[in-house]
């Protein structure tokens, strides 16, 4: 079932997710419905915060993701065959220099800014089988990561960018929270219809 995702605007982007335990209520099913919805916009990665709600789980499948020429022909990252379920995760080390990359995401639809983030890192995280993994991502794939890692965290993409950056974006994100946007996908407008 596809599933709306929330918007920029609904306060449980902004809170810190819970942890579950492997007895959570129909856990495959929200983890099957994710993994639809996520397909259906065309995204690469969604966290359970994006469809509303504030649990420790996020997921991905790196399929989708638009490869330059290059990285296309010499997949060395993985990003054709990266599809995970991640749940209660804990990033243990991010290293290396801040590198920026051109971040999007599926609740602030059409926004689009450079993100600067550690280029390595190590995570521990629990599966869709409550299986333990401690396992450490490079370059794009621990940029996927991060994104989705932060939602779970309450923390947006845009709370990462340039704060006159932000300003600047202020009218455009105001616009989504009321659904004053154009989208492809099933959306969860938080202001919408409100003056």
């Amino acid at each position: 079932m596809i599933l709306p995702i929330v918007a920029f605007g609904d306060p449980v982007l902004k809170k810190k997710a819970m942890d579950i335990t492997k007895d959570y209520p129909g856990l495959s099913t929200l983890i099957d419905n994710m993994f639809e919805t996520m397909k259906n916009a065309k995204g690469v990665g969604l966290a359970a915060p994006q469809v509303g709600m504030s649990i420790r789980l996020f997921i991905i499948d790196a399929a989708p993701y638009v490869a330059t020429k290059e990285e296309e022909e010499d997949d060395k990252e993985g990003l054709k065959n990266f599809r995970k379920v991640f749940i209660n995760a804990k990033i243990v080390e991010e290293e290396g220099e801040e590198w920026k990359f051109n971040e999007g995401c599926l609740s602030i639809p059409t926004i689009r800014e450079d993100v600067e983030r550690k280029p390595d890192l190590k995570i521990r995280y629990v599966d869709e089988n409550f299986e333990s993994h401690e396992e450490t991502y490079d370059g794009v794939r621990a940029r996927i990561v991060q994104h989705e890692y932060d939602h779970i965290e309450g923390i947006l993409f845009t709370d990462r960018i340039n704060p006159l950056r932000k300003r600047l974006l202020k009218r455009k994100l105001s616009d989504i929270s009321k659904g004053i946007v154009e989208v492809s996908y099933k959306m969860k407008f938080p202001l919408k219809n409100k003056s």
